[in-house]
């Protein structure tokens, strides 16, 4: 069975600390492949100002190229809306019963599961991979055999961070995919 993470985001926009940290979760947590999935609307994101879903999708395309351990994903852009983790995990597994699905969240969404939707049924039926974040300590309980804590690097570099500093004028080729900086600055997206 093919082990599959699930990295979901908006991705607005993809940046490198989402590649580096998808490539060190595939080469030292054995997943076969990443799907980066592209999310519609994070229901805990409400007011977040979101470009376009093929827009960050066409994004998340050019950033990873022809890496064979990597793919874009629009699965959720067919599901009902708000996108909901479970629901995702649940039609994933559905339509692709060859693939063991890994869901892949960082240690802030960690620390404030118990708000997401059927949590439970999350934490008992998918495994799930924790990484690190800056200012967040991720205590995994005994109760949750198929939860492991990653050993990832902290890459503190967050799309927010992006796109502010790109409003800024200030100079961004290193945070991000050079084809993606120039795709930015030709449709002067933010």
């Amino acid at each position: 069975m093919k082990k599959t993470g699930i990295f979901s985001g908006s991705f607005n926009p993809v940046h490198i600390g989402h590649l580096a940290l998808a490539n060190w979760l595939c080469e030292y947590e054995s997943l076969d492949e990443i799907w980066f999935l592209v999310t519609p609307q994070n229901p805990s994101k409400k007011n977040l100002a979101l470009l376009d879903d093929r827009i960050r999708y066409q994004m998340v395309e050019k950033a990873i190229g022809d890496y064979p351990k990597f793919k874009a994903s629009d699965f959720e852009f067919s599901l009902p809306k708000p996108s909901y983790t479970i629901n995702t995990l649940t039609a994933l597994s559905q339509q692709y019963p060859g693939r063991l699905f890994h869901l892949i969240m960082g240690a802030d969404n960690w620390s404030i599961i118990e708000q997401w939707k059927d949590y439970e049924t999350i934490l008992h039926h998918f495994p799930v991979i924790v990484y690190p974040r800056l200012g967040y300590e991720a205590i995994i309980p005994d109760k949750y055999p198929f939860i492991r804590l990653a050993a990832a690097p902290v890459i503190e570099i967050s799309s927010s961070f992006i796109r502010r500093s790109y409003r800024e004028g200030k100079d961004i080729r290193f945070f991000v995919p050079e084809h993606i900086r120039n795709y930015i600055e030709e449709n002067d997206l933010y």
